[in-house]
């Protein structure tokens, strides 16, 4: 056990710079397609504008081709001791889950990964926002104890 704990936190400081990177890159990448601003999300999910669909779909694209090649390609993962599977299963919570939250982002516009690169951006409005996540997650979490 003592082994490892110390290789855990002899690899804390690279895993907290490659999520610290993964985080700017994912923000920068939002904010360069623009999906930061609500007006574009939703004359997205209006089908006036097809350009997030690129968006989205390069970055499904990417995630496949990762998941499914990264555990042959590699040993094992650059900073943990084995590849994990995802822990959710799908069940009628989740199911609700989604829609709820598919008709928040279809109401407003925003989804929480781009609210909070928006905030980066400036975009202060998106609090209002970000508070209605936190409130939903919050009152989820409640009605699960």
């Amino acid at each position: 056990m003592k082994a490892l704990t110390q290789n855990s936190t002899h690899l804390a400081l690279p895993r907290a710079l490659a999520t610290l990177a993964a985080g700017a890159l994912f923000g920068f990448g939002l904010s360069f397609s623009t999906m930061i601003r609500p007006e574009v999300v939703l004359s997205f999910l209006r089908f006036n504008d097809f350009g997030l669909m690129l968006v989205m779909g390069g970055a499904v694209l990417v995630v496949l081709l990762t998941y499914k090649l990264a555990p042959r390609l590699l040993a094992k993962p650059l900073w943990d001791d084995h590849f994990h599977t995802h822990p959710s299963v799908w069940n009628r919570d989740t199911a609700i889950g989604a829609a709820l939250f598919g008709v928040g982002w279809g109401l407003c516009g925003v989804c929480p990964g781009p609210a909070i690169a928006g905030l980066g951006a400036g975009n202060w409005e998106l609090l209002w926002a970000l508070a209605g996540i936190a409130l939903g997650a919050l009152v989820q979490g409640l009605s699960k104890k």
